[in-house]
């Protein structure tokens, strides 16, 4: 897999420049998607619809990258290119277990996950009809799991994490914690 058959899309916003342009000078291919409504959801939305019925690896403005991302990255959709792969976690087990498939309904954090060919189109499509959809109104891992969970799919959780997210405060809401690291990124 490659920036060839694999589109890599950046969901960012207002206040996040700097951010911005570092991902964009370390992964030329990036497709960038601007926050337009203030509205996390609808700029996740916005980034399904643009990678479509393609594979796509979906990334939040506020991580670091790892030395090499971008090989790094394809060589592993390249092992399993029909898998739901999550490339940040922050579990106990990614330091005893490692790497591993895990329960679809597990699905957490969106800092950088891969989706295999057509899912982003169905994730799109099965939003209208999410039965948490009201109650979680910014929780699109949310939406994930609960979609992997209604296919009974699993999916992989690559370790260590190919991205860092930075210590500051969310924007979705700001009363979540500031050290949301993971343990086992490697700079």
């Amino acid at each position: 897999m490659d920036n060839d058959t694999v589109k890599i899309i950046l969901r960012t916003c207002a206040g996040r420049e700097v951010w911005r342009d570092c991902l964009i000078t370390n992964i030329p291919e990036l497709i960038v998607v601007q926050d337009k409504t203030n509205n996390a959801m609808d700029t996740f939305l916005t980034a399904m619809s643009i990678a479509g019925n393609d594979a796509a690896v979906h990334i939040e403005d506020d991580i670091i990258i790892t030395s090499d991302f971008c090989a790094k990255l394809y060589a592993v959709i390249a092992k399993i290119p029909d898998t739901v792969i999550q490339f940040f976690s922050m579990r106990k087990d990614d330091l005893t277990i490692g790497s591993r498939l895990d329960y679809g309904r597990t699905f957490m954090m969106n800092q950088c996950f891969y989706l295999p060919q057509d899912y982003s189109r169905m994730i799109l499509e099965y939003y209208p009809v999410w039965p948490q959809r009201e109650r979680h109104k910014t929780g699109y891992d949310i939406l994930i799991a609960d979609w992997l969970k209604s296919r009974k799919e699993k999916y992989w959780i690559h370790v260590p994490s190919l991205v860092q997210h930075r210590k500051c405060k969310s924007l979705i809401n700001s009363r979540r914690p500031n050290n949301r690291q993971s343990i086992t990124f490697e700079e």
